[in-house]
């Protein structure tokens, strides 16, 4: 069953000093996560992948839900679309929750 655009929710990729840089959409707080973590620097395999905080404020709460990711390179399926089939790699990304911080203030 599809879904409606009301179920997106945007979420603010933070620094440690709290600017936020990005805005990153999805119904959950890992599909925007996992967003930002294809943005990362992408290693050659996901064991040589570089595990990276991602801190994610979700608009209007005062929720960080923050996040381990990580990216690498993969090679492009052989089943790719049309618009892909002129890269041979791809960026893979993987994030794990640590947990979810409450802020004072926005």
């Amino acid at each position: 069953m599809a879904r409606d655009d009301d179920d997106t929710r945007n979420f603010a990729l933070r620094d440690q000093t709290g600017n936020e840089s990005s805005v990153f959409s999805g119904r959950t707080p890992r599909q925007a996560a996992l967003k930002a973590a294809r943005r990362l620097d992408p290693a050659d395999t996901e064991q040589h992948a570089e595990h990276k905080e991602l801190r994610l404020r979700e608009k209007g709460t005062k929720k960080v839900h923050i996040y381990d990711g990580w990216a690498w390179e993969e090679d492009a399926p052989e089943d790719a679309p049309e618009w892909l089939e002129e890269q041979d790699t791809i960026t893979e990304a993987n994030v794990s929750k640590q947990g979810i911080e409450h802020l004072d203030e926005i």
